[in-house]
């Protein structure tokens, strides 16, 4: 441990041998400084605080117990990572959190050793520690595996999965589950009531132990009728608790245990690591512990923007006063829902995050919230949609990639009218590549019977709802993250004419073709160019990536020589790739320059959105830049006369 008293408990911890060596009083001053170091740089930066905040003492607890040389530490999701991150030698760089070359929200292998596998979303855990363990026999090893998961992310089938092949394997592995009564939004379900405190409140908790006091003042029979009471009080939990479920998956369930009580937890954890069969560590927490705005409102403060510590007030933005894409789509869907009551809306976990939460409140029996099961919302809606029913699916774009077979098989195939709102499309920004909505347009435009389009601004966003919710069949609407351009919103908003885009500019010299967020960028850049190289550049937002506005796109391909396709969605199998099959297909190639741009094949880093566009080359700028080369012109080329 570097000696450093001067500044703290926390500023000498390098690694988690150095946490293992602190005494039970010395944790509780490293947690309070954890807990300031967290919110500190959390109002600075955003991120997930309240997730965090809850597992300060349960990570000091396992990192006491369990050695990180040697033993596994799996965080499902990694919104609780913050405290882990602090302990493993990235102290330093914890200004740098969810920035741009800075450290990740997430654990990331590549980021450190102690970062034992890559997470983003929900209930990976205990399938990929169970793997560990697995791999741990069969190495002829003997350390230890702990997965931690969340009471929101044990609602997920494929938590159930992993659960059911570990008990049947009966391999030694640890998973502790972190039950807030909380994932994003409030946890809805049979299972999350089943998750429930009830059984150890203070009410419950203060009458056992005085019966049990009472029962050991009785001469000579008293403790053994204590024993008796205690075993039975086990029976009565076995079958009214959750022991009940992890029993039943072949789990010793030991629980539940105060997740802020350090000492509880320690003694716990020196107990389960020895043994050699699953075990399952119940543990209460409270979300956003130690902060007072984050405990009484942990959904705001579950993912944050920049906010004022002392206060919890939020630090708005410079992003004007345009709402964002997400709160039009929510009063969008209410307008077209009071017209037609064969709407449903149904989201996995995120009414806030998705803008459902105005219809929750004013439809709740048109409301559905799932939990984190994005494959039987899907399926969910297609039953629905069979019925007449007309499902609105508000899911992010990188969470409706664990549902790719339930939209082939159970929507497209059956053609079904269930219509997929994707929020958080393109580049998100700080949550990075588990979060970016990278790959949607790729994944949708080749399956048969879908719909797929991305709006420019928020009034077209409201026109591609009502085109997908009348279109009889599947269909999908992009869009990104944050607020839209100013756009004027109507309050009867009219269909698009399937598969027919605009010319929103026209031009001599050069063509963009532009999808969603990029076409206001492209309509910059061909004025920049205007101005700067006399250069005329028409714009064309083609609305739909499928059907594609084919003949538009032939008869404007014929005008020029130049054309550029911009998308922010993966080159792979994008916008770009469907107009170059078009050309190609229809032998208009010939004396055609043309040049794409899009998301790389790569996974983009965690940065700000503007930052992350500029890097990968699809803002105004890298749209310049790319005309300009295959044109074969440079940047300091005078301005020419007008003819």
């Amino acid at each position: 441990m570097t000696q450093d008293s001067g500044r703290g408990l926390l500023a000498r911890i390098d690694s988690p041998s150095d946490v293992a060596g602190l005494s039970l009083g010395e944790l509780g001053i490293l947690a309070a400084e954890i807990r300031r170091a967290i919110i500190e740089q959390v109002s600075l930066c955003g991120g997930h605080l309240a997730p965090s905040l809850g597992v300060v003492e349960l990570t000091l607890a396992l990192f006491k117990v369990f050695d990180l040389e040697r033993d596994r530490i799996i965080w499902d999701v990694g919104h609780q990572a913050y405290a882990h991150k602090l302990l493993t030698g990235r102290r330093d760089r914890f200004p740098t959190l969810r920035q741009l070359g800075g450290i990740s929200g997430f654990p990331r292998p590549c980021e450190s050793p102690y970062d034992h596998f890559g997470v983003g979303h929900s209930s990976t855990s205990i399938s990929a520690g169970l793997g560990m363990a697995m791999a741990r026999d069969l190495a002829g090893e003997d350390h230890n595996v702990v997965s931690i998961i969340g009471d929101g992310s044990m609602t997920a089938g494929m938590a159930y999965e992993g659960l059911n092949q570990a008990g049947d394997m009966g391999l030694k592995y640890v998973v502790v589950l972190n039950d807030n009564e909380m994932s994003i939004s409030k946890n809805v379900g049979a299972l999350s009531s089943f998750l429930s405190r009830k059984l150890s409140g203070p009410m419950i908790t203060r009458f056992k132990r005085e019966f049990e006091s009472l029962l050991k003042q009785i001469p000579r029979i008293g403790p053994d009728l204590a024993m008796y009471a205690r075993r039975g009080e086990d029976s009565f939990k076995s079958f009214f608790t959750p022991g009940m479920l992890f029993e039943a998956f072949r789990f010793t369930y030991v629980g539940p245990i105060n997740g802020h009580d350090t000492a509880a937890l320690i003694d716990v954890f020196k107990q389960v690591k020895n043994m050699d069969s699953p075990v399952l560590v119940h543990v209460l927490t409270t979300k956003g512990k130690g902060y007072d705005p984050a405990e009484s409102n942990p959904t705001f403060f579950h993912g944050v923007g920049r906010f004022e510590p002392e206060t919890g007030l939020a630090k708005k933005p410079k992003t004007g006063d345009f709402a964002s894409y997400t709160e039009v789509f929510g009063r969008t869907l209410c307008r077209l829902a009071e017209k037609d009551e064969r709407i449903v809306a149904i989201t996995a976990a995120m009414p806030e995050g998705t803008g459902t939460s105005a219809f929750r409140e004013r439809f709740p029996e048109r409301f559905v919230d799932v939990g984190i099961c994005e494959q039987h919302a899907v399926t969910f809606a297609a039953g629905l949609a069979c019925r007449g029913f007309k499902p609105a699916v508000a899911i992010y774009s990188t969470f409706l990639q664990r549902s790719y077979d339930q939209v082939v098989h159970d929507v497209c195939i059956q053609n079904l009218n269930v219509n997929f709102f994707l929020d958080r499309c393109g580049l998100v920004g700080e949550d990075g590549a588990t979060h970016h909505g990278a790959f949607d347009l790729s994944y949708l435009r080749h399956i048969p019977n879908m719909v797929v389009m991305a709006p420019k601004d928020e009034a077209e966003l409201q026109r591609m709802m009502i085109t997908a919710i009348d279109f009889d069949g599947p269909a999908a609407v992009r869009y990104p993250r944050g607020t839209g351009v100013g756009a004027r919103l109507s309050d009867n908003p009219r269909p698009l004419a399937l598969g027919k885009g605009e010319l929103v500019l026209d031009g001599r010299d050069a063509l963009i073709l532009a999808i969603g967020s990029r076409v206001y960028p492209a309509l910059e850049a061909a004025g920049e160019l205007e101005q700067e190289q006399g250069l005329s550049v028409a714009v064309f937002n083609a609305r739909f990536v499928k059907p594609l506005p084919e003949k538009q796109i032939l008869d404007l391909a014929k005008r020029f020589k130049f054309v550029l396709t911009v998308e922010e969605n993966a080159l792979a199998g994008g916008f770009g790739s469907a107009v170059l099959e078009l050309l190609a297909d229809r032998g208009a190639l010939d004396g055609l320059v043309l040049r794409r741009l899009g998301l790389p094949d790569r996974f983009v880093e965690h940065g700000k959105q503007k930052e992350l566009r500029a890097m990968v080359g699809i803002d105004k700028n890298g749209m310049k830049r790319a005309l300009l080369e295959a044109s074969g012109l440079k940047a300091d080329r005078p301005r020419r006369a007008r003819d």
